[in-house]
């Protein structure tokens, strides 16, 4: 029998629920299907209490619920889909190539660095990192270990032109985007703790719009930040809906034990 300890598990209101699916296709874990036109929870064992789901709902059906229940367990069918490749092809545990765990360090910085020293326009892309959608991310990606991350809000990436240029620099920096608007907020900052503790993040660097509601995220962060029992650096940049940088900050964080 396997052990109970009281943690957040997912809540689903039948009442509210249309059945539409959207919950299903979000959970990478396989936590829920759809019966008799209604969202229900296979096995609370399988539900990681992140929420990937919560946000896909369009009724509101979803929400989180701190009780005792059975210890996280990744559904047998899925960790060995997410092992073992079947006919030449990676089988992914949630179905969906897009979100794939991939390390995209560019073979062509060689390049990129002979054609920046001739004075030729460069087009290589900095992205290290796949997925790059906060929410998405495991936190156990191998590429997060020790890296430098850049959380950057959502508009961030098309309003400023030298995105990539200005912001990534080189290929050693993780980039993760979010909406602290149109996502959980709540749930952005325990998956960033759970990022920094797990990967011991150095630094991160916040970028957000000039608007109010983009000032979330750069909260999220600083909260998480000052929390962690280690130094570690937090830079902001905020970018201007003209689309220039307005302005610059850095926190350095030091740990004191008590």
């Amino acid at each position: 029998m396997k052990q109970r300890v009281l943690r957040r598990v997912i809540k689903i209101d039948e009442d509210k629920c249309d059945g539409c699916g959207l919950c299903a296709e979000a959970c990478h874990e396989g936590a829920i299907v759809i019966e008799e036109g209604k969202a229900k929870l296979k096995n609370e064992s399988y539900c990681d209490g992140l929420g990937d789901c919560i946000g896909e709902c369009p009724k509101g059906a979803i929400s989180f619920e701190l009780r005792e229940a059975e210890e996280y367990t990744r559904a047998e069918e899925y960790t060995r889909a997410a092992e073992e490749p079947s006919h030449g092809e990676n089988l992914l545990p949630c179905g969906c190539p897009g979100s794939n765990v991939m390390d995209i360090r560019h073979n062509g910085n060689k390049e990129m660095s002979e054609s920046l020293e001739q004075g030729v326009a460069d087009d290589n892309s900095r992205l290290l990192n796949w997925p790059i959608q906060l929410k998405l991310l495991p936190v156990n990606a191998p590429y997060l270990k020790g890296s430098s991350i850049v959380l950057a809000a959502d508009c961030t990436g098309f309003s400023l032109y030298s995105f990539q240029k200005t912001i990534l620099k080189d290929d050693e920096r993780v980039l993760l985007i979010g909406c602290p608007k149109l996502d959980d907020a709540e749930l952005y900052r325990q998956k960033l703790a759970q990022i920094f503790e797990v990967n011991q993040t150095p630094e991160i660097t916040v970028i957000i719009m000039e608007v109010p509601c983009c000032g979330g995220l750069w909260r999220i962060a600083e909260s998480v930040a000052s929390e962690v029992n280690r130094d570690i650096v937090l830079n902001k940049i905020v970018i201007g809906i003209d689309g220039n940088i307005k302005d610059k900050e850095t926190i350095k964080y030091r740990y004191k034990a008590n």
